[in-house]
């Protein structure tokens, strides 16, 4: 028996449900299934046809009026991480409600159901767990994936986001407590791209922990063993791509959290096999690429500007790379964009006059002629001063997870080269930020542009509001998974993000830039998402990697997979089709 219908022959399994619903639930069995429940907001004539009678209190309740109590709910709770449960309640109650109300309050809920918050509520998770939520995968699951995919979700899954659980936020390893990121960044894909919560699957990797805290806490959730490394490590992730290939054949898969080696070397691996793409890596990228562009309007692009990253994890080269293709779209050479970035980790500036370089860095490192002609000691190499006065960046990025990695030195060296210089601290959650805003602004006279990875209040300077713009992943992933879905897509390219990147610069408006931020406001995600997936369908097609939609079909395929959470009328299943 089916759950859900509609009663529109034919209707293509892309598009988020409209019309009438005909259901076979009843009861009880309907009003806990959370895509279905309406609580009291079922109508008379649906409480009688579905046996809803006595079950609910007697008034009827309108959607608006649902939100406005759900809303006087979590605004009583004095502690984000209890509104985050709060939320999480609700969702696991009533999953239309709690996307109107996400939609409708993001800004104010986008940072409890992610960043920051989330980071809490994935450290404490064994102690706050109530409702499963998603599929944990273990290493004894090898054998038997197929299996539990299928028990897991619907049968028409488009969209999985997946974590190993190693590198979460800022936070590092979280054991089976990272679940918290697919959750949050699945419920972000819902409420910016609509795209249906039944399309979509949390999954997280339970391979281990090496958290020594989590393994010695009785509580602790999952796994209870040493993180899993080397081939039996790769034997899992090989075991749930062949079965998401086999359960879900049309699925997109985000990797999500996976430390930095195997967060490239498992892309490397994947995405020419399935459409796939890892958003810490190609989606930092694009939305940090599409700052520095929207930062840079009137110059027409980055040429000619030096960017020095602090971080030189896979963040730092997907962003790395995205400035490298850019450049190359802009016309430089391959030496004038290796030479326009510096990038340097705990041990200094990445370069190949190091005993070792890994081999995901080694593109990125600097070439021994190229140390020598900025002039760097060996000393100067480690001391991110000293490279800043050589180097004399204009753009400062940061992906350390080290809480005031931008010293005042730092920022004032590199804030001489530029009248407006851009300074990025991006770590999340806001505790591993490598500097304040506020800072920033006081350290450069309030001439730079700044965008945070997590939220921050705008700041006064010299009786002037400075906006801080949000450089978050959240522009980007949505409208990326969206088109992807949309077209059907059998792969995505840097180039789909560089397109993505690109959409979005456009999008911030000029009055925007003025107020010092470089990216839209969160309120305007589902915009952002909608406009990025009508692009990336276009690019898709005219590339070879997706359907081949006529022009004037695009706009309209994208708003027809967008889900808006409101309750449609329901009908009983017809007895035929039931039996």
């Amino acid at each position: 028996m089916q759950t859900m219908v509609s009663p529109q022959p034919g209707r293509a399994a892309l598009e988020a449900p409209t019309g009438r619903l005909y259901v076979s639930r009843r009861g009880p069995d309907l009003i806990t299934h959370p895509l279905l429940n309406k609580g009291t907001a079922f109508t008379e004539q649906e409480r009688e046809q579905f046996g809803l009678r006595g079950l609910l209190p007697d008034r009827v309740s309108s959607i608006e009026e649902q939100v406005a109590l759900e809303l006087e709910h979590i605004r009583r709770k004095e502690d984000d991480l209890e509104r985050y449960i709060g939320l999480a309640a609700t969702q696991d109650r009533n999953e239309t409600l709690f996307y109107r109300l996400l939609i409708e309050h993001l800004e104010e809920f986008a940072p409890i159901v992610y960043t920051p918050t989330v980071g809490r509520a994935c450290q404490e998770f064994s102690h706050i767990f109530r409702k499963p939520r998603g599929i944990w995968i273990t290493p004894d699951d090898v054998g038997r994936m197929d299996e539990m995919l299928s028990a897991a979700a619907q049968r028409d899954v488009r969209l999985i986001v997946i974590t190993d659980n190693e590198r979460i936020l800022g936070l590092g390893d979280q054991g089976a407590g990272g679940m918290g990121i697919p959750v949050g960044k699945l419920a972000l894909y819902t409420a910016a791209a609509g795209i249906y919560p039944a399309w979509t699957l949390p999954v997280s990797l339970d391979v281990g922990t090496d958290n020594h805290q989590l393994l010695d806490d009785p509580l602790y959730l999952g796994y209870r063993a040493p993180r899993l490394r080397g081939q039996a490590y790769d034997e899992v992730v090989e075991a749930f791509v062949e079965a998401v290939g086999r359960v879900f054949p049309r699925a997109v898969v985000q990797w999500e959290d996976f430390k930095q080696h195997n967060a490239l070397r498992v892309l490397a691996r994947y995405r020419h096999r399935i459409p796939c793409f890892n958003d810490d890596v190609q989606g930092t990228g694009a939305v940090v690429l599409a700052g520095l562009l929207a930062a840079r309007r009137e110059q027409g692009g980055l040429r000619g500007e030096r960017i020095l990253s602090l971080g030189a994890g896979a963040a730092a080269i997907g962003i790395g790379t995205m400035i490298r293709r850019q450049l190359a779209f802009e016309g430089a050479t391959p030496q004038e964009a290796a030479d326009a970035l510096v990038l340097m980790d705990s041990h200094g500036v990445v370069n190949l006059g190091r005993p070792s370089v890994a081999d995901d860095q080694r593109a990125f490192a600097l070439a021994v002629e190229r140390v020598a002609e900025l002039g760097l000691t060996d000393a100067d190499l480690a001391d991110p001063v000293a490279v800043a006065r050589a180097f004399r960046p204009t753009i400062l990025l940061g992906t350390t997870g080290c809480h005031g990695a931008f010293s005042e030195g730092l920022v004032r060296q590199m804030a001489a080269n530029h009248p407006q210089p851009i300074v990025m601290p991006l770590s999340n959650p806001s505790s591993a930020s490598e500097a304040q805003p506020s800072d920033v602004l006081a350290w450069t006279d309030g001439r730079a542009l700044v965008a945070t990875g997590s939220p921050f209040p705008d700041v006064e300077i010299d009786g002037r509001r400075r906006v801080v713009g949000q450089a978050n992943n959240v522009f980007i992933f949505p409208g990326v998974g969206l088109g992807a879905i949309v077209a059907e897509a059998r792969e995505l390219t840097d180039d789909a993000f560089l397109v993505a990147a690109h959409r979005l610069a456009a999008m911030v408006e000029d009055s925007r830039l003025e107020s010092g931020a470089i990216y839209p406001p969160i309120p305007e995600l589902r915009t952002a998402a909608r406009s990025i997936a009508i692009e990336l369908v276009r690019h898709l097609r005219d590339t070879g990697y997706g359907r081949q939609y006529p022009d004037d079909e695009i706009d309209l395929v994208v708003d027809r997979a967008m889900w808006w959470p409101d309750y449609l009328p329901f009908e009983p299943f017809p007895e035929a089709e039931a039996r």
